[in-house]
């Protein structure tokens, strides 16, 4: 296959919905999605930020997890709506870079934080005697700061990777951004070596942040049937199954994605999949840890009466 300098000519995203009616109505049913999404998130940041009582380390971890995926869904979503109303789907090579960069980070960072979540809810739920001392400001800053270093570190090399092979001809992407397994395919050389790399990544910054997930819900299913209080087996039961719905959205389609064999998977599947940890989930995030949480709920009153008061 013949292949060419690849700095000099932009990709081509064959995108996720086709050029008709129902791709347009589709259309706007993204663009809803990202707008709640955004104002979702930035609600929830405001909300912890404005809010003392919100002020522990579990709202700290998910003000992150609302940045992040604030981030993350315009890292996608706003490259493909301008691809489908102007009917440009190129994207140069170096923004292909940058957005592959970006989307790694955060989907690796936003993994780590969601173990970290995990780990605080054990801890809050099966030692709560100890929770100041194995979860304090310190921790936390901790966490936080490793996701995002381990995520933009393993991100760079993949990037840096992707933009250093040869590519063929063709440079016609299918899918709806810049994702490793749709680039590689691409490729002008025996991938072999790289794809195992991918295999060990997405198992350090998937598979075993899964394990710890399921580990720490097990441990904590059991310490909740054996609590005394009704209302408090409620309460825990109420906030693991948010996080759980929330690690069930995220994990499950990169894991098929990126750890089964390119044979057993279409590109109509991993565009599909996709949607769900690019679109759904940095949506359905602030809805859940909102709706669901009394604590939330009841801080968006203070805030709300706050800001009333001082306009009267």
């Amino acid at each position: 296959m013949e292949n060419f300098n690849q700095t000099s000519t932009n990709f081509t995203l064959l995108g996720l919905l086709p050029s008709s009616r129902i791709g347009l109505f589709l259309l706007i049913v993204i663009i809803l999605i990202f707008l709640l999404a955004l104002v979702g998130n930035m609600s929830m940041i405001l909300l912890i930020l404005l809010d003392s009582h919100l002020h522990t380390p579990m709202y700290f971890l998910l003000c992150q997890l609302s940045l992040m995926d604030l981030t993350y869904i315009s890292t996608i979503i706003p490259k493909m709506v301008y691809n489908f109303l102007l009917e440009s789907k190129s994207i140069s090579f170096i923004g292909c870079g940058i957005q592959s960069f970006f989307f790694l980070t955060l989907a690796g960072a936003e993994a780590l934080l969601l173990a970290s979540m995990a780990y605080d809810r054990y801890v809050a739920i099966c030692f709560p005697l100890h929770y100041p001392i194995y979860m304090n400001k310190a921790i936390c800053v901790l966490m936080i700061t490793g996701s995002w270093l381990m995520a933009s570190i393993n991100a760079c090399a993949h990037t840096v990777y992707l933009l250093h092979i040869p590519y063929c001809r063709s440079r016609a992407i299918n899918h709806f951004f810049c994702d490793v397994p749709a680039m590689v395919s691409l490729a002008c050389m025996d991938t072999w070596v790289y794809e195992y790399i991918v295999f060990v990544s997405t198992t350090l910054f998937l598979v075993f942040p899964f394990i710890g997930i399921s580990c720490s819900y097990v441990r904590v299913l059991l310490a909740v049937y054996h609590m005394p209080s009704s209302e408090g087996r409620k309460k825990a039961y109420s906030t693991c199954s948010t996080h759980l719905t929330v690690v069930t959205f995220y994990y499950a389609p990169f894991v098929y994605t990126y750890l089964c064999p390119r044979a057993y998977r279409s590109p109509t599947e991993e565009k599909i999949l996709a949607v769900f940890y690019t679109v759904l989930t940095p949506m359905l995030n602030p809805v859940i840890y909102s709706l669901r949480n009394k604590e939330v709920m009841g801080a968006m009153r203070r805030v709300i009466q706050r800001i009333c008061s001082v306009k009267l």
